[in-house]
């Protein structure tokens, strides 16, 4: 920090400690001393505009999402009679989409309840746009507006990030992925897949790029695994997810 002239403000340091439920109950209040301040420990904590809790849940974060949504959601009902169709998806777009979409890769994993949640307010922008009633499906506005549902919007994302990592396009990090190699001579070592590796804790480890990463991208088609750029493997993959979703 003092090389790129920047200084540690302590008292705004916060300190999270990540791991399962049964662990951090048996941890009494940890702190640390930076710069002669002691920080103590934070039950949650913000990073990129993504709120992270101790066990990883993202269930402050979700919460957040929802209620920063609906909020815009309700201004823009009071002012979609006086503006068209594109004009409200645009808005639509850009104060609610773009907030479902940030970080989403982060959500994979979480539970099913946490994602009918968000489901609720893709579907209520959606309402919204078609100008839908409660008591009508919402598949058929979705499929009109070809919106990807919450689920499968993650699983896109994780995807993208996969095909970018395997064609040296995402940073290294993410570049740790090893191809699929059988003991013995199969068809399937030239079919573009991916090894699986196993994890000891399925609520963190099973939730990893490097695990979650391999498991989505096998179960793909070969010939969207072997697209010849991103942009033809992006469009593929969201007509394939389209399909899947919307059988």
């Amino acid at each position: 920090m003092q090389h790129n002239f920047l200084k540690l403000n302590s008292d705004k340091t916060e300190f999270l400690l990540i791991h399962s439920k049964s662990t951090l109950s048996k941890i009494n209040n940890p702190t640390l001393t930076i710069d002669g301040t002691i920080v103590s420990l934070s039950p949650q904590a913000r990073n990129l505009g993504v709120i992270f809790d101790s066990t990883l849940s993202l269930e402050p974060h979700i919460r957040h999402v929802i209620k920063t949504s609906f909020f815009h959601l309700r201004n823009i009902a009071k002012i979609r009679p006086s503006v068209t169709p594109p004009a409200a998806e645009r808005l639509i777009h850009a104060f609610i989409s773009s907030r479902l979409d940030y970080c989403n890769s982060l959500l994979l994993g979480i539970s099913s309840t946490d994602i009918n949640r968000l489901q609720l307010v893709q579907n209520s922008a959606a309402r919204l746009i078609t100008h839908s009633k409660s008591w009508h499906h919402i598949t058929p506005a979705l499929k009109q507006l070809h919106w990807l549902p919450i689920s499968h919007w993650i699983t896109y994302k994780i995807l993208v990030l996969t095909y970018k990592a395997l064609h040296h396009l995402a940073p290294s990090y993410l570049t740790d992925l090893s191809p699929y190699q059988p003991s013995r001579s199969l068809r399937s070592t030239s079919a573009g897949l991916l090894s699986i590796q196993k994890s000891n804790l399925r609520s963190f480890g099973d939730r990893a790029f490097s695990r979650a990463a391999p498991r989505l991208w096998n179960s793909l088609p070969q010939e969207i695994r072997t697209s010849a750029s991103l942009t033809i493997f992006q469009s593929c993959l969201k007509t394939h997810l389209f399909t899947t979703a919307y059988p």
